[in-house]
């Protein structure tokens, strides 16, 4: 099949690329800036902003399916620097695919969307969505999920796919933040243990091509929600160490309260507003409760309509995971 990756050269977008190319798939990728690794694997790139009007339009011809990936993450920035990307952005791709009449939509959603402020464990897609959210961007992803959703029809089968904490070589988000407070001990440890789950990187890239391929206007999948993870809940404070551990570092030791830890995400917030800044602070009260509270989900759904099973576990990706450190040492 010939596919559309919007943010095909992120870290998920790349992934599911080399799954798409390896079996022979035709793939063009939308970025806003240049990916020659993306070129080396027979990707056509494409550049251009997809809230642009007629920008997805013009890269998602003659494609059969599109993987929605690109998005703004993160827990600071004003409501217009989510909403453009994660909601507008989506809204462009709705288009295209009415354009052209593509009848495939993979949407990369977040479990975020359905979070509040006490533990999820063993949660299903029957989770609602919260009253209020502490963050722009899952209440932005949420919007866009919705929208997504109510798409799904005769003409156009949508699937909304929610993979929690991905990770692995290359990671050029969570990983990277993580490494870089540790290296320079500003790590903390939030509350007591709380279990969470956790996806590396090749699983939630097979998820989505496993999504695409059973995606028919007759089949479950069409329509549907699902959560993906390892399928291995491991607490959060174990998790960091083994990451930070892979990387060379000691583990980090030094732990406040989940009560200490959100009141400083309120000081960093009222900080960065009066000062007018745009970068992350080092604590908001979104990332206080996510490290805080449990998050893991049973993901029998996605087993049974997609066939998904997770093929990394996290001891393996780990074990990748130090050897591509071993190759791209930590600078301390």
């Amino acid at each position: 099949m010939k596919a559309l990756i919007t943010g095909g050269g992120g870290f998920l977008g790349t992934a599911i690329a080399k799954k798409l190319r390896a079996r022979g798939d035709e793939v063009v990728s939308l970025n806003r800036g240049a990916y020659p690794h993306l070129a080396q694997l027979g990707v056509d790139v494409r550049q251009g902003d997809m809230c642009a009007e007629g920008v997805v339009q013009a890269a998602a011809e003659g494609c059969e399916v599109i993987f929605h990936v690109a998005a703004r993450p993160g827990s600071w920035g004003s409501w217009d620097s989510f909403y453009q990307p994660n909601v507008v952005g989506t809204r462009r791709v709705l288009e295209a695919c009415d354009h052209h009449g593509i009848g495939k939509l993979v949407y990369t959603s977040s479990p975020s969307v359905v979070h509040g402020e006490e533990d999820i464990e063993g949660a299903d897609e029957s989770l609602p969505y919260p009253e209020h959210y502490e963050a722009f961007y899952p209440q932005t992803k949420a919007i866009a999920e919705q929208e997504v959703m109510a798409a799904n029809g005769s003409t156009l089968s949508t699937v909304s796919l929610r993979p929690h904490l991905i990770w692995g070589p290359d990671d050029n988000q969570l990983i990277p933040r993580i490494i870089d407070r540790a290296r320079t001990g500003q790590l903390r440890l939030i509350g007591e243990p709380k279990l969470i789950d956790t996806i590396y990187v090749d699983n939630a890239a097979d998820a989505h091509v496993a999504a695409a391929d059973r995606l028919t206007p007759d089949s479950p999948v069409a329509g549907s929600v699902y959560f993906l993870s390892n399928d291995e809940p491991i607490s959060s404070h174990d998790m960091i160490n083994r990451i930070i551990g892979a990387a060379g570092l000691p583990p980090c030791t030094r732990v406040i309260s989940a009560r200490l830890a959100r009141f400083a995400g309120g000081v960093f917030e009222t900080a960065w507003k009066v000062l007018g800044r745009t970068d992350e602070p080092r604590m908001t009260r979104f990332v206080a409760a996510q490290l805080s509270t449990a998050h893991w989900y049973d993901i029998s759904a996605a087993k049974r309509d997609l066939g998904y099973a997770p093929a990394v576990s996290i001891d393996e990706g780990l074990d990748r995971l130090k050897a591509w450190f071993d190759a791209n040492p930590v600078s301390t």
